[in-house]
């Protein structure tokens, strides 16, 4: 068997090495030894890592890239014209941006018409609501449409990337550009809200020259703001941003009216309105002219915007509708008075010091008439407008009442010798009708007694910054004019009348904290005693009489005319004059200032509302029924005394004392003593302007104190002397 083995091999050698091969064979089959399948495997691995790799360097490439864009330039997209508003958040004048470009901010909710939103999202981005900045159905059938029209129908750009490319413009448009539009929308998508992107995107979009935005574009060529816009308007606005420049309607109006009609075409293809309402758009035609920016109120704009910084939108308390109807009035009547006049009108609410209305000048834009100058805050001579205070202070101080009778004759007071406007006298007469006629001679007597510092304190104290001149002290000739005032400084006097003897520092700029404290101006039954002797002057040709209490005044010279009124609700003050100060013959408060006031209550639209009633304690009564003191006024240098006769004097309480009360047993066992020296009886005490009853034969009297605080006592003597004293009640 051993010999046979060999041999049998050796023989067969065609067959050895088939059996060879078919053993290589069963191996591969068996998997055991697979020598060519592992070169294959080894091939397609490195294939698939080479791709992989590629993948990889490619995703990090794409990140590197995005990476490098940096952050979304938002900062400088949200960068907007500033804008004033008033109280109701209506335009009143907005301010180019420094490039000369007018983009105004959108706040799509309340600036913005439903007609045209439905529009621009059924044109450009139905799905704008659900995607997430890309839209890829939208993309596909912009590329289908081009691909069977041969042109383009619709775009596939959604709202957010025409956003991305609005913030970062580029001329060409390329592959680049619009990878980098996507990345940059699905980055606002995740940095801003739907709302948001829509506010943004309504601000910037294009609409030819240097307008952006739709509040822009329709102020401009629609004369109005896009809250209500009909169908052609509205379609108007979709198509004007796809081409801008060549559908400008001021140069291109055709062009924009067939932009315009195709979108109406596509809206009824798409079912978003009839045939009908269509037609009925596409026969209106479209503007031609590009008109002005709103521009009211411009003096108190340009004050907002020099106040407030860096503030996109600045509110102030004016009513953009009355302001309207106030500045052509203020116009007309310049035009009316004379060439190089101007006029000045403000309102104030009574109530809240709330400026409504301002208007600077007769037009802002005429340099004859010194347009751009602020009337309203200039200082000028205030004629005979003071003189409500002077009796305010003289019923305040309990020497005289609106009944009492007082002389209006000749008198001099060292070299000054005070004249009635109309070179006359008119005798005796009552205080209330002295006002009412604007009597000089009264007026400077009664200052005389209250006193000239007193008064310009007190008009200080109260919010009215009186200008005298350099290195002179206050002095009666103020009574007349003789001291500068502004205009609403004034008003916000006369409003402490309507409001009982307190003032409120005037507010026109809007902020969320008001921290304003009322100012004391008068005690309230002095306050509504010159109202109501206000409330009968007598009213100019045609106006209705005991309707608008007021007070007119011209300066010397003629220089400025002057009317100031006011009812329970709001004050209204009137300057007229020429800005430079120059002398206008014949210039008169109660003809040239006093119709114009009249006619600004009627232009306000609203009912007049009647002054409040008297404040308790007020006393009502004619001159016959008046304490014998204060039947007539008398001058201090009037009064006719016996011989060896005392001056009236207050001796308890002293003067700026503070006095302890005790009113726990009620308030008749609380009774203050009030004892005097001097004197001609009989002799009344009044505390805070109310006659409390006469001075017994020892000079005293037993009174009710008032309530707790300062309180003004008066005595009178029955020559009408006086004496005062501030106490304290506590």
């Amino acid at each position: 068997m051993s010999e046979v083995t060999p041999h049998t091999q050796s023989s067969c050698p065609g067959l050895s090495r088939a059996s060879t091969d078919f053993d290589a064979g069963a191996k591969n089959v068996d998997g055991r030894d697979k020598p060519g399948h592992d070169g294959a495997k080894g091939r397609g691995f490195r294939v698939l890592s080479a791709a992989a790799l590629m993948l990889i360097l490619a995703i990090v490439g794409f990140v590197g890239w995005v990476y490098s864009l940096g952050s979304l330039p938002l900062d400088e997209a949200r960068q907007v014209s500033t804008t004033i508003v008033d109280r109701n958040g209506k335009l009143l004048r907005a301010y180019a941006m420094a490039d000369g470009r007018w983009r105004l901010p959108v706040e799509t909710n309340a600036n913005v018409d439903p007609t045209y939103l439905k529009l621009l999202f059924a044109y450009e981005d139905q799905r704008f609501y659900k995607h997430n900045g890309l839209d890829p159905l939208a993309l596909g059938r912009a590329a289908f449409q081009l691909g069977t029209r041969g042109h383009i129908i619709s775009g596939g750009s959604t709202i957010s990337m025409q956003l991305a490319r609005l913030m970062e413009p580029r001329r060409q448009r390329s592959l680049y550009a619009k990878l980098r539009q996507m990345v940059r929308a699905i980055e606002i998508e995740r940095s801003l809200s739907k709302e948001q992107i829509l506010d943004l995107y309504l601000a910037l979009a294009p609409y030819g020259g240097n307008l952006e935005g739709i509040r822009a574009a329709s102020i401009a060529y629609l004369g109005k703001e896009p809250k209500r816009l009909s169908l052609a308007e509205a379609a108007l606005l979709v198509a004007l941003p796809q081409s801008p420049e060549t559908r400008r309607l001021d140069r291109y109006p055709d062009a924009a009216r067939k932009a315009r009609d195709r979108v109406l075409d596509r809206m009824v293809e798409e079912h978003q309105i009839s045939l009908d309402d269509a037609q009925q758009a596409k026969a209106v035609p479209v503007p031609k002219l590009r008109k002005p920016m709103p521009i009211l109120a411009p003096h108190a704009s340009d004050t907002a915007l020099s106040t407030v910084r860096d503030t996109p939108v600045i509110k102030l308390t004016l009513d953009a509708n009355l302001q309207k109807m106030l500045e052509p009035l203020a116009r007309d009547r310049a035009i009316a008075l004379g060439p190089n006049i101007s006029v000045g009108i403000i309102v104030v609410d009574n109530e809240s010091g709330d400026v409504l209305a301002r208007v600077g000048s007769a037009d802002y834009f005429d340099e004859r008439r010194a347009g751009q100058v602020d009337m309203t805050r200039a200082v000028r001579s205030p004629g005979s407008t003071l003189k409500p205070f002077i009796y305010g202070l003289a019923f305040e101080d309990g020497f005289v009442h609106p009944d009492s009778l007082i002389d209006d004759r000749p008198v001099r007071f060292g070299s000054y010798a005070p004249e009635n406007f109309d070179m006359t006298f008119q005798g005796t007469v009552p205080v209330k009708r002295a006002l009412q006629m604007s009597l000089n001679v009264p007026a400077i007597v009664l200052l005389d007694r209250v006193g000239a510092s007193r008064l310009t304190s007190r008009l200080r104290q109260a919010g009215g910054n009186l200008v005298l001149p350099k290195d002179e002290a206050p002095g009666l000739a103020m009574g007349l004019g003789g001291v500068g005032v502004t205009l609403q400084d004034l008003a916000q006097l006369y409003a402490g009348f309507a409001r009982l003897g307190t003032t409120k520092p005037l507010r026109e700029i809007m902020t969320d904290r008001d921290d304003r404290e009322p100012l004391r101006l008068l005690d309230q039954v002095a306050a509504w005693q010159v109202g109501h002797v206000l409330l009968g002057t007598p009213p100019p040709e045609n106006a209705a009489h005991n309707r608008i209490a007021f007070k007119t005044g011209t300066s010397y010279g003629y220089r400025d005319a002057w009317s100031m009124g006011f009812d329970g609700r709001m004050t209204i003050g009137v300057w007229v004059g020429r800005p430079d100060g120059a002398p206008v013959p014949g210039l008169i408060g109660r003809v040239a200032a006093a119709p114009i006031l009249f006619d600004a209550f009627a232009r306000t639209g609203k009912t007049l509302v009647p002054l409040p009633k008297p404040p308790k304690g007020t006393l009502v009564a004619s001159n016959a029924k008046l304490p014998l003191p204060l039947k007539r006024f008398r001058p201090v240098g009037d009064l006719v005394r016996t011989g060896g006769e005392q001056a009236l004097h207050i001796q308890f309480p002293l003067n700026g004392s503070r006095i302890d009360v005790d009113r726990s047993g009620g308030e008749g066992d609380a009774a203050m003593p009030v004892k005097v020296a001097g004197g001609v009886l009989p002799m009344t005490v009044m505390v805070n302007g109310m006659a409390l009853g006469e001075i017994d034969g020892r000079r005293q009297r037993l009174i009710d104190p008032p309530g707790p605080g300062f309180a003004r006592l008066t005595v009178i003597d029955a020559t009408g002397a006086a004496d005062t004293v501030v106490i304290r009640i506590q």
